[in-house]
């Protein structure tokens, strides 16, 4: 028999009736075998998250202010949610060690923690599974960095001992302390990929409210077409510019161990989802591109010098300036006597004049210019470097959009374009992109 490993995220364990579909979820495959997850989310629009309350106990800890009654409502919420399930599930001790923790001064990464622990243990008990405390498996150093390998090891060899278990997500401990520590990104889904690599699982099942990624935003795009699969290397340009998928930190683990992630849907359990894999399939298809995606607020310092490309050293005095000013960049695309910057106008921090005067005084150009309020969007697809005329028709159709091009970009891999507007033509330009490469 194969190994599934599933996380659930928040949403699918936000009630009774979310837990319900997960269990039938997981029941349905035996194969699903280690399970993963969230604290409780919203059950409905004005609720709160378990977590969000948990952080305002701390706070409230923090400013001497009574939290008991936070900490109740909590309580409430999972002891009634168990007899609605109709298991039993005592939590006195948990919370009574919580409230115990909170006033001996606990740090928030603790009492944020106990959401997924309290969770685990609830769905645990419903499933009839194992409960493996994530503190016991999983560690990072006295200075908050995972231990990748240290965590591999203990968890490969703890469930070994355990056919069937469930683990709460988004924390571990100071390896050594015994001190809780929480992923900063990512939460559980860090969680699931770990568990996935360290039980060589055959694939990685990330339960949540959404099917899969889409080819573009649909804020944007109306009713935008699904992905059905893209690989890690695709999944990363798309997050780059900007793409509401997986943080990094949540693919890597799987990456590593070559493990398939398939994003899923709890409220649509027959919808195939997004299956992201290590390496692009080499098939037959008239996709062209993956996805788009992008990002508005940036500004393009464009600089001409005559002879640029012979003055040695030109480009690391402009990087050096960058340096100087404690900026990182996006994009540097150039041309024989041209070379234009791209900076997030979150970096520059409103020092564009600042820029500028030192671009001039230390370059020496014979022309500066600076353009604000631009946008970057990416094109991304193993398709494009295949065919023909790609570039071509992506610039046709802002052209017929009358979106004014004013940078365009082609990674070394040749799987993605990227494109530079004005803010104003962002949404256009993504709406004449996805038509063109679409219908």
């Amino acid at each position: 028999m194969g190994i599934k490993v599933a996380k659930f995220g928040g949403s699918s364990v936000a009630d009774v009736i979310q837990l319900r579909k997960m269990k039938e979820i997981i029941e349905s495959d035996p194969e699903r075998r280690y399970i993963i997850v969230s604290a409780p989310g919203k059950r409905f629009d004005n609720d709160n998250k378990i977590t969000d309350i948990l952080y305002l106990c701390h706070t409230h800890m923090e400013h001497n202010l009574p939290y008991d009654q936070l900490l109740q409502v909590i309580h409430d919420r999972f002891t009634v949610t168990a007899v609605n399930l109709g298991i039993t599930v005592d939590f006195t001790e948990d919370f009574k060690k919580i409230s115990e923790d909170l006033k001996a001064g606990c740090s928030s990464d603790y009492a944020a923690s106990r959401g997924e622990y309290l969770s685990a243990k609830l769905v645990a008990a419903y499933l009839g599974y194992d409960f493996l405390d994530a503190a016991d498996m999983i560690f990072f150093d006295s200075k908050g960095k995972f231990l990748a390998e240290e965590t591999n090891e203990e968890l490969a060899a703890c469930l070994k001992e355990h056919e069937r278990a469930v683990i709460p997500g988004f924390y571990g401990t100071v390896m050594g302390e015994g001190e809780i520590k929480t992923f900063s990104r990512g939460g559980s889904d860090i969680t699931g990929s770990i568990v996935a690599r360290a039980v060589e699982a055959d694939v990685y099942e990330n339960w949540t409210d959404v099917s899969g990624f889409l080819m573009a935003d649909p804020r944007i795009v109306e009713n935008p077409r699904p992905i059905h699969e893209i690989s890690y290397k695709e999944l990363r340009e798309l997050s780059y510019m900007g793409a509401s998928v997986l943080h990094e930190d949540a693919i890597n683990p799987a990456r590593i161990a070559n493990i398939p992630i398939n994003i899923r849907n709890t409220n649509d359990p027959e919808d195939p989802g997004t299956v992201i894999k290590a390496h692009h399939e080499d098939k037959e298809s008239n996709d062209i591109i993956t996805g788009i995606a992008g990002k508005r607020d940036f500004s393009v310092f464009a600089i001409y010098k005559n002879m640029m490309g012979g003055e040695k050293g030109f480009v690391r005095k402009l990087l050096g300036i960058i340096e100087d000013f404690g900026c990182s960049f996006e994009h540097i695309p150039s041309g024989i006597d041209t070379v234009s910057v791209v900076m997030s106008n979150k970096e520059i921090d409103g020092r564009h004049d600042e820029f500028m005067e030192a671009f001039q005084k230390q370059l020496e150009p014979d022309s500066l210019e600076c353009l604000e309020n631009m946008a970057l969007i990416a094109t991304v697809g193993y398709g494009m470097n295949r065919r023909k005329g790609v570039a071509a028709k992506l610039i046709t159709a802002l052209a017929e959009a009358d979106v004014n091009l004013r940078m365009i970009e082609q990674g070394s891999s040749e799987i993605n374009i990227i494109v530079g507007v004005e803010d104003h033509d962002f949404e256009t330009a993504i709406r004449a992109i996805y038509d063109a490469f679409t219908k």
